[in-house]
């Protein structure tokens, strides 16, 4: 039957030709640039959900050339389209999401589609098509297609759900798979290999020589916990945020959010659950701790909402939130933290977040254009000379603020060979040289942390390092 041109076939947008849903998306863009509209919203829903979608949709505008479509459905429908068959784009999404949809791709001979009165889902939808066509074959994905499908002619599943794989598979045409698995997509979005920045709420106890207390690491065991949920709920209300502009990036448009196979509704269920439970552990904890992970709430938000887009302030603040966990592990385990470890980390993880812009626009040197680059984090490839000047000038700080700690009496207090300390000035050196020389050459990863977790060289560096410590005590 499908060999039929003739029979015309009708399209589902959201889940289906594209794998985002596009008001979700609409949504986190208009709260991103548009904040006091949240106040708006409410009222919106009140009035039905087409006019919801028309009153977000007349704000903010999604670009149909970087949404994350389902590449096997369109490679498809372009054949079927070069073949002569009839396209409808038939979606409850509002018409200039539709509009915007059918101009970029060219293969649509005509819309139907959702406006300020009418959201086109369910029946609706089907009686829209049946008016207009008495035969049509009908592509969608979950639910709310079944009644269309029952009366097609012709069924195409794209990414179905389980409960339209188990009722529609065995009649569909044609099934169209391209998306991964949810669980792996969800490990990716709260980024494990993150949460080794939080291995810096253990520094205190170590260099106060405090390890061997448990007391100590189960306080600090706790911390880290709750401050690797607090930052996997921030990376997943970023990615949300940051949903169109990590569409238009040649490496971050693969992101789980930006992509498409994970559901914006899951990441908006997990970020507050992930907060309640990070808040939930400080219970076990003095009182100081709570309000460390307050503060490191309310920048982060600040940093995701407005500051990463300010050049200069942005890196400015990573650092500080960096030297956030050091202070977080002191207060959860009550140890001192010298004022020049402090001044160190400072100095050494500006260095480190200067080369994450550094990579970051590298990268768009190479794959993207200058009017794309602006899309970023406020920087242009022409600031390249400037971040690696300051980059490595602050490295190189962080390095001479270690040899002064070297001098202090505290040192000599806490180690019986402290001269073995001197080695770490070397190897601080060669890795922080190491690390810009590649990030220059654009062999970095926007983000340091993640390419130290299983870069080799820095592996034998902290070996060397972590046993020197060892000894020197």
């Amino acid at each position: 039957m499908t060999a039929d041109k003739s029979i015309p076939i009708c399209v589902d947008l959201d889940g289906t030709l594209v794998k985002i849903d596009t008001l979700h998306q609409a949504l986190f863009l208009l709260l991103r640039r548009k904040p006091a509209c949240i106040l708006q919203i409410p009222g919106w829903i009140l009035k039905g959900k087409a006019y919801l979608k028309d009153q977000v949709m007349q704000r903010v505008e999604l670009d149909a050339s970087v949404l994350p479509y389902n590449t096997k459905l369109l490679s498809w429908l372009k054949k079927e389209h070069a073949a002569g068959r009839k396209l409808i784009l038939a979606t409850a999404s509002n018409y200039r999401t539709a509009n915007a949809v059918a101009e970029h791709l060219g293969i649509f001979d005509d819309i139907l589609a959702s406006n300020a009165e009418t959201n086109l889902r369910h029946n609706r939808k089907l009686t829209a098509i049946q008016e207009r066509f008495p035969t049509f074959g009908y592509a969608g994905n979950d639910n709310a297609d079944f009644p269309i499908w029952d009366a097609a002619d012709i069924v195409i599943l794209a990414n179905p759900n389980t409960a339209t794989k188990k009722g529609y598979a065995i009649r569909a045409d044609h099934i169209f798979l391209d998306q991964r698995t949810w669980g792996s997509m969800f490990i990716k979005a709260i980024r494990c290999q993150q949460w080794l920045k939080n291995l810096l709420i253990f520094s205190p106890i170590l260099l106060a020589h405090r390890f061997t207390d448990l007391g100590n690491l189960i306080h600090a065991g706790i911390a880290f916990i709750a401050f690797s949920l607090a930052a996997s709920s921030i990376y997943i209300l970023n990615d949300l945020f940051d949903l169109s502009a990590d569409q238009h990036h040649p490496r971050k448009c693969r992101r789980p959010f930006a992509s498409g196979d994970l559901p914006i509704t899951i990441g908006a269920l997990t970020a507050p659950l992930l907060v309640l439970t990070s808040l939930s552990l400080c219970i076990f904890l003095p009182f100081p701790f709570f309000i460390t992970l307050l503060i490191y709430f309310g920048i982060t938000t600040a940093y995701s909402w407005r500051v990463k887009q300010m050049p200069i302030a942005d890196v400015l603040t990573l650092a500080i939130l960096y030297s956030l966990r050091i202070v977080a592990g002191s207060v959860a385990t009550g140890t001192e933290v010298s004022g020049w470890f402090i001044e160190f980390a400072i100095f050494l993880f500006l260095s480190l977040a200067l080369v994450k812009r550094t990579s970051e626009l590298k990268e768009i040197q190479h794959s993207a254009s200058e009017e794309k680059s602006a899309r970023e984090r406020g920087y242009s490839v022409s600031d390249l000379p400037l971040l690696l000047s300051c980059g490595t000038t602050s490295g190189y700080i962080s390095v001479f603020v270690f040899t002064m700690y070297l001098g202090s009496d505290k040192v000599a207090e806490l180690y019986t060979y402290p001269s073995l300390l001197w080695i770490f000035c070397p190897l601080l050196l060669y890795w922080i040289t190491r690390i810009w020389h590649l990030a220059w050459h654009g062999k970095m990863e926007d983000d340091p942390v993640a390419f130290a977790a299983r870069d080799s060289q820095t592996f034998v560096v902290g070996a060397i390092g972590i046993a020197t410590l060892l000894y020197a005590i």
